[in-house]
């Protein structure tokens, strides 16, 4: 079990890509709190908002695996284009199940309020912006870049 944490702990794809999830979130965590929020502790491990924590995470993932497998591996490739359709999720398919699950809960809000059905209320932030996901991926890259440097791989 030892020599597995080591082992984890030596990889520099999996730890630049947590880094930067754990950078993405906390900014997301800060910027709540600048707009005079409460600390909600969903907050921590929760989808949406400002940067994107998906496309900073698989961002960083792809120019890690360049950085150390090299920018014309098949590695590279293949993470890139999850990379890509990540962050297309991000911003389209889960930003309208948001819009959608926004309008279910006024539909619910209704009926309630004429003392019909009474169900729980849908997440609506799921999903992010364009500039959320592209913010966010320009942070996994510049992270990336900053734990490689860091390192001394560059």
């Amino acid at each position: 079990m030892r020599d597995f944490v080591v082992e984890i702990c030596k990889n520099k794809i999996f730890l630049s890509t947590l880094i930067t999830w754990a950078v993405a979130q906390s900014i997301k965590i800060l910027l709540c709190l600048f707009q005079g929020q409460r600390f909600n502790f969903k907050w921590v491990l929760g989808t949406g908002g400002m940067p994107s924590a998906h496309a900073a995470g698989v961002s960083a993932l792809a120019t890690s695996v360049g950085f150390q497998s090299g920018f014309d591996s098949p590695l590279f490739a293949v993470t890139s284009i999850f990379c890509l359709v990540t962050m297309f999720d991000a911003q389209g398919v889960r930003r309208s199940a948001g819009r959608q699950a926004g309008i279910l809960n006024k539909i619910i809000d209704d009926i309630y309020l004429n003392k019909g059905i009474r169900d729980e209320r849908l997440k609506e932030l799921i999903g992010h912006t364009p500039i959320q996901v592209l913010v966010g991926g320009l942070l996994g890259i510049v992270m990336a870049v900053f734990c490689y440097n860091l390192w001394g791989d560059l």
